[in-house]
Formats: C-alpha cells, sequence, structure tokens
C-alpha cells in the first residue's frame, strides 16, 4: 500500500483530534516546507510581490523557506531531481506577543479552535529570530494600522 497523501483525524469530541493533528503535522514539516521555498523562489522570479503566513516557529523552518532543501542540514526528498542553492531575500516578520495577551486573542475568536496545550507548545517550541537573519520584531499590542505602517517602512529602507 502506497503512503496516502492526506491523513483525516476523526473522534469525538474531546478526544484528542487537534493535539493529535498538530502534532503529526509538526513531524512532517520539512516538504511542506521545500515545496513553500519553490512556490516563493518562483513568483519571486516571476515578479511577484509575495506574502506568506506561516508559522515558521523554528530557524531551521525559516532557512528552509530562504534557501531551499541545501541550505540546512535536514533535506527534502526529490526524486529525480538535481540539488540546487537557490536562496532568496526574505524579510521575516515576527509578530510577537505574550502568552497572555496571545491566549486572550484566541479565546475570542470565533469558529476557531486550538486548545491552550497547543499554544504553550508553541511558545515552547518558538525560536525567535536573530542576527543575521533578516527580520523585524512587531509588536501584537499595536493595532494592524500600526504594524503595516511599520512593515512598509522597513521594505521601503531595504
Amino acid at each position: 500500500m502506497a503512503a496516502p497523501g492526506a491523513l483525516l483525524v476523526m473522534g469525538v469530541s474531546g478526544s484528542g483530534k487537534s493535539t493529535v493533528g498538530a502534532l503529526l503535522a509538526s513531524e512532517d514539516r520539512i516538504p511542506w516546507l521545500c515545496n513553500l521555498h519553490d512556490i516563493l523562489l518562483r513568483d519571486v522570479a516571476s515578479g511577484q510581490r509575495v506574502v506568506l503566513a506561516c508559522s515558521a516557529l523554528k530557524k531551521t523552518y525559516r532557512d528552509i523557506l530562504t534557501q531551499g532543501k541545501d541550505g540546512v542540514a535536514l533535506k527534502c526528498e526529490e526524486s529525480g531531481k538535481e540539488a540546487k542553492q537557490a536562496e532568496m531575500q526574505l524579510l521575516v516578520v515576527h509578530l510577537s506577543g505574550s502568552f497572555e495577551v496571545i491566549s486572550g486573542r484566541l479565546l475570542k475568536r470565533e469558529g476557531h479552535f486550538m486548545p491552550p496545550e497547543l499554544l504553550q507548545s508553541q511558545f515552547e517550541t518558538l525560536e525567535p529570530p536573530a542576527a543575521p537573519e533578516n527580520f523585524i520584531q512587531i509588536s501584537v499590542d499595536k493595532n494592524v494600522s500600526e504594524i503595516i505602517a511599520t512593515i512598509m517602512e522597513t521594505l521601503k529602507m531595504k
């Protein structure tokens, strides 16, 4: 039997679907991140302005997004393709906030479910960007207009 391309985690409410699903997804990020790198590289090369929103909590994940499979110790499987170094300039915008602020926001969201233990796990996993990464850090305490203005101002300076 061939490995499935998708996985359904099912069960009654409270059985742990979200927790199990999130943990399974975190184990298989490398090929997904490599695919995102290839999409980013293709779109940027064609002259498009690209915005990607994903957690990218670990430096290794961000390295894969910028450098592809050859830029990090963890390798992607690419059958039949020659390895090539394909790096792009990527500005990492780190929206940062305290656990209390973020968990308070999540509690107010409708139609989006995230168990508190998963948020705690994300904070424990988080490796904030640091030099030499190309990044800015913006507090989520600012309103959205201020966040956008900060990003746009940074892009003008680059």
